[in-house]
């Protein structure tokens, strides 16, 4: 497999977020604002991408990633939810915690450790998050079924599969909200002109911003 750069390794990551619907698209200019880099470096950095074919660059058009590209991105994200996961299960890091030290770890992961945690951990399918963690050969279990928060049906009752948000704030607010992993809740109403959506969970009703919602995954409840 190409051998990337952590600069390279974050671009394509964060294409591949797009692309699974990450609430972005994946435009030059948008990759860059998630990066916290200039516009003409992300536009430098995809036309060198697409020179090695891991991408396919059109001027003014989402960038999108090739099958190399996708693999590449698999594997970063392979280390990075072993990382989060033992992390949290061996450590007891806060699931904050976890994300900003696998950001870093992450890339400097041999293939060989990741195994080995992997098998440490007992071949885990999903990270803390509720994220599903790629195969060693590059592979993603489709057996995940979530719908974001946003996309609930008022009436229906559904549980709380993942949570994909990153910084403090974020995971402050769920765990006071008790907005975690297999809680359960009930979409109420959607209010389309201020882009709310009101829940009940634990018999407290929340009024939340689709922004947030978008950061939700729920299943439907047994």
């Amino acid at each position: 497999m190409y051998k990337a750069s952590i600069a390279t390794e974050n671009f394509i990551k964060a294409i591949y977020k797009g692309e699974q619907g990450n609430s972005m698209d994946t435009k030059p200019g948008t990759i860059a604002k998630e990066l916290g880099i200039t516009n003409a470096a992300a536009t430098d950095m995809a036309r060198k991408l697409a020179m090695k074919k891991l991408i396919d660059y059109e001027k003014y058009k989402e960038l999108k990633l090739t099958p190399d590209g996708t693999k590449v991105a698999l594997d970063v994200l392979r280390k990075h939810r072993l990382w989060e996961t033992f992390l949290h299960q061996v450590l007891g890091l806060t699931m904050h915690e976890i994300h900003r030290e696998a950001e870093l770890l992450e890339h400097l992961t041999s293939d060989f450790l990741a195994e080995k945690i992997s098998d440490f951990l007992g071949n885990p399918e999903t990270d803390p998050h509720g994220d599903p963690i790629p195969t060693d050969d590059g592979e993603i279990p489709e057996t995940d079924h979530s719908i974001t928060l946003s996309m609930g049906e008022p009436g229906n009752t559904y549980k709380i599969s993942r949570l994909s948000g990153s910084d403090k704030e974020f995971f402050d607010f769920c765990h006071s909200n008790k907005l975690e992993i297999g809680t359960s809740l009930t979409v109420q109403k959607h209010y389309i002109k201020t882009r709310m959506i009101e829940i009940e969970i634990q018999h407290t009703k929340l009024l939340l911003n689709i922004d947030l919602t978008n950061t939700i995954y729920i299943k439907k409840a047994d």
